[in-house]
């Protein structure tokens, strides 16, 4: 992680400080954030970051201090708006961790994160899958969760080799995707992408799983 800036360092700390049996990793959230984004359907914050606390957590954001859950739901909040952005100009750059004995760069906890979101709303990826332009990115994605996840029934002669393009591959498919769900929703604009989310109103609970009412808490 030393290669990255310090909020994100600080992000990661705090994922792995989460009180759950096996908090996300910092690149396994930017697979989860990414997938959000490209979902032809919109999730409210309060079910995904559920996802990100741990459901062992019941939902609540597991901090003892109100400004640490405004800080993590802010630095969340500003990673994904970042991905926007980068989606946007048709340059994604995941954030993938890099095994510093030899330089491989581990792509497949970034595609777990990826496929997590998928499985929030696995109907609506699948109608998508079915555009004639996604076709070929979807099936890249899903060849290459299944090598992750270790599914695949690809031998390891087609595995060896697919892994040294796998980085480029999934970040060039991602962004494909990206171009046909702005197609199919007629937008490209970055901010009906950054706020594909649901609204919340001052009263509403906070996304961020807090318990409290959003106007006393991130909002």
């Amino acid at each position: 992680m030393k290669r990255f800036p310090s909020r994100f360092r600080r992000l990661d700390g705090a994922l792995a400080d989460l009180a759950v049996e096996e908090p996300m990793l910092l690149t396994e959230l930017d697979g989860f954030l990414t997938g959000l984004l490209i979902c032809p359907e919109a999730i409210p914050p309060g079910e995904w970051m559920t996802v990100v606390w741990g459901a062992d957590v019941d939902g609540v954001a597991p901090f003892e201090d109100p400004l640490d859950v405004q800080w993590f739901a802010d630095a969340v909040a500003a990673r994904r708006e970042e991905i926007a952005r980068d989606l946007v100009r048709g340059k994604l750059q995941p954030i993938f961790d890099v095994d510093e004995r030899d330089g491989e760069v581990l792509w497949e906890y970034w595609i777990d994160g990826f496929a997590e979101a998928i499985a929030l709303r696995p109907n609506a990826w699948e109608a998508m899958a079915g555009d004639p332009e996604s076709a070929a990115p979807w099936s890249q994605l899903t060849t290459l969760i299944a090598v992750a996840r270790e599914e695949s029934e690809l031998d390891s002669v087609e595995i060896n080799a697919l892994q040294d393009g796998a980085a480029s591959a999934l970040t060039d498919a991602v962004q494909l995707l990206y171009v046909v769900r702005t197609r199919l929703a007629g937008t490209t604009s970055l901010d009906a992408l950054a706020t594909t989310a649901s609204k919340v109103g001052r009263n509403d609970p906070c996304p961020c799983g807090s318990g409290k009412k959003h106007k006393r808490c991130c909002g």
